[in-house]
């Protein structure tokens, strides 16, 4: 009787063990610390593993269900900088100009919400060729999973391949701008820097900043930021190191900070807030306008 139970208590002390060794620990963004001593200090791929955690998929509910009316742009192809061929979404000017904005889709792809964005400011800013690029090479996410699984499937390589595919189908002569939000907005900094000497603006919507202070070197352009000051990806320390590295980069950065989260500016996240997105998009407009 005594070995049974012992037997039996040893049963339960058993299960408790495995039940705690299964249990999966609630998921929480990257900390500060982990960004500094976990990775190898390339922010894109900073990025990729973050956005492979539930707590970051949480910032990004499932996009509200959108179709474009027909638009005045159409689908183009042009070829990659490794010799491969890119697509992009493009809205030529009415007027002949060698002002070229570089649209960059969030984490979901190039879909119809960006190509009404690529539109609508194709429209408020006049004389300029908007490029809305797809990084995703034709796929197009309808949920944070699929698009979780997207992040995750990008090459950094082939992404710099695509925008500078782009850089080259605009032009030598052409001016560069760019412009993007959240995964968009992080490379809307990387392309102004792949785009060197013909970098003409950027604007950035709550994208990880560039960290490597030799590549933000690199810029030509000046660089316009919107970031929320209750985001944890970019958090406001982010962006306050982003300022720093900006300045002794020797680079011209104006950050505008709202109280609001991620997503503010996207009508499909619940964190979205109209006051905040329509001063930024009046901003936007009036840096790319000053510049063009």
């Amino acid at each position: 009787m005594k070995n049974f139970v012992i037997l039996i208590i040893g049963s339960f002390i058993t299960a408790a063990l495995l039940s705690y060794s299964f249990k999966k620990p609630d998921p929480e963004v990257l900390t500060k610390e982990c960004y500094t001593t976990c990775y190898s200090n390339d922010v894109r791929d900073e990025f990729k593993t973050e956005a492979n955690t539930l707590a970051f998929a949480s910032l990004h509910p499932n996009p509200l269900p959108f179709e474009m009316e027909k638009g005045t742009g159409s689908n183009i192809n042009f070829t990659t900088s490794d010799g491969g061929s890119g697509m992009a979404y493009a809205v030529p000017s009415k007027n002949k100009t060698n002002n070229y904005l570089l649209v960059i889709h969030e984490w979901y792809g190039l879909n119809d919400y960006i190509k009404k964005e690529a539109e609508t400011l194709s429209k408020e800013l006049g004389d300029v060729n908007v490029l809305a690029l797809d990084l995703y090479d034709g796929k197009v996410a309808s949920t944070a999973d699929s698009a979780m699984k997207y992040v995750q499937g990008v090459n950094n390589q082939r992404l710099e391949s695509i925008i500078k595919g782009a850089i080259a189908y605009a032009g030598p002569s052409a001016k560069i701008f760019t412009i993007g939000w959240c995964f968009g907005g992080m490379w809307s900094l990387q392309a102004s820097i792949l785009a060197g000497k013909q970098g003409a603006g950027g604007v950035m919507y709550y994208g990880r900043p560039e960290t490597n202070i030799e590549k933000l070197k690199m810029i030509n352009a000046d660089i316009i930021g919107f970031f929320g000051n209750k985001d944890r990806s970019p958090s406001p320390e982010m962006v306050d190191a982003f300022e720093k590295n900006m300045a002794e980069a020797g680079k011209t950065l104006v950050t505008n900070k709202y109280e609001a989260g991620h997503g503010f500016a996207n009508p499909s996240n619940p964190g979205f807030n109209k006051d905040a997105k329509e001063d930024a998009h009046v901003k936007a407009i009036n840096f790319l306008k000053a510049r063009m």
